[in-house]
């Protein structure tokens, strides 16, 4: 166990030295610094203050899927649930955090860990398939702005590329969801033929575990729900568009708010990166959209991408770390609770 653990360790640090090489390459770090210092400091501060935005609005939306367990949950619950749970993906690697969050919830609200762990997935899949459509109005609308707004056609296909990975993940989660949801009772048949070896106890367990995962998926019963799930979807990620582009105008650069799309995509995709703290996949797909979308210097692009991204981990961690300090918990504690729900 130990070994794989090493192995895993070893794996997610040479994937970080590997993106943090090319996102170092070719830049003078004289003018690095200065982009550093170079932003405008009022803008800062608002970066500052919206870095909880996405917090917020995530935990509006998911209570469109916690309703089905427990008609009524706390706000603040399932702030601190996302506050807490990207905490700890920002400073352990392997994307802990995606599991304390729903466990966190799990205990406070007093709901089956498996449902609310269901609903992480669901929200996962809808994250994606609202920035894959985002992302394809921008490909869709170039006529639209080619005349003021000029990208090559080699990025135009990385995008289209990044784009149809995206979508064909996300698909591929929905059908794997909506056939364990729709075809219940051959699901739980199967994972019991997979785990026939394990002690009984164990295996109940497990079976208990994943009834309930499917429970959390309830919610593609209703159309309703399915709608109003989706503009909430929306609601979220226009609120971190509305970030980066705030981003932008704190480093002088003046675009239109629909044109940061196909950036804050390529940061979802740099993000998804299980390395600790985002770092690497982050910073070289930020990196990559600065340069390459709006023909940003790389030295200019770094230094940007290094303030921005030391913000956001900064102030969340800080939130996360506050709600941790008020509820007597340890960030360990909770690294813990997700490495024995991976187990």
């Amino acid at each position: 166990m130990l070994k794989k653990a090493g192995v895993k360790l070893l794996l997610i640090f040479i994937i970080t030295v590997v993106f943090l090489y090319f996102f170092f390459k070719s830049v003078d770090w004289n003018e690095v610094l200065r982009h550093l210092v170079g932003v405008d400091l009022k803008f800062f501060i608002l970066m500052i203050v919206l870095v909880p935005l996405h917090l917020l609005t995530r935990a509006i939306r998911w209570q469109v899927l916690l309703k089905y367990e427990k008609k009524r949950t706390s706000l603040y619950n399932r702030f601190a649930g996302n506050a807490v749970g990207f905490t700890v993906t920002l400073i352990f690697p392997g994307r802990l955090g995606e599991l304390v969050k729903p466990l966190y919830l799990a205990q406070k609200e007093n709901i089956r860990k498996g449902f609310a762990v269901g609903t992480i997935v669901i929200e996962r899949i809808f994250d994606i398939f609202t920035m894959c459509f985002l992302l394809g109005l921008f490909l869709v609308a170039k006529p639209l702005y080619a005349s003021f707004f000029q990208v090559n056609e080699e990025t135009y296909h990385r995008l289209f590329f990044w784009g149809v990975a995206g979508f064909a993940l996300a698909f591929g989660l929905l059908i794997i969801s909506l056939g364990l949801y729709f075809l219940r009772d051959k699901a739980l048949s199967l994972v019991s033929f997979i785990i026939r070896l394990f002690p009984q106890k164990v295996r109940q367990s497990i079976l208990s575990l994943v009834d309930e995962f499917i429970e959390g998926l309830k919610f593609f019963h209703s159309w309703k729900d399915l709608l109003q799930y989706f503009c909430l979807s929306f609601v979220v990620w226009m609120g971190i568009i509305f970030y980066y582009w705030i981003c932008f105008f704190a480093y002088h650069l003046k675009l239109s708010y629909f044109l940061v799309c196909p950036y804050v995509f390529l940061i979802l995709v740099g993000a998804s990166i299980p390395t600790p703290g985002m770092v690497g996949g982050f910073d070289y797909f930020s990196k990559l959209g600065l340069t390459s979308l709006y023909q940003i210097v790389p030295s200019r692009a770094v230094g940007m991408t290094i303030v921005i991204h030391a913000i956001q981990v900064a102030v969340t961690c800080l939130i996360g770390y506050a709600i941790l300090w008020k509820e007597g918990l340890s960030l360990f504690q909770l690294k813990k609770l997700g490495e024995e729900a991976k187990k």
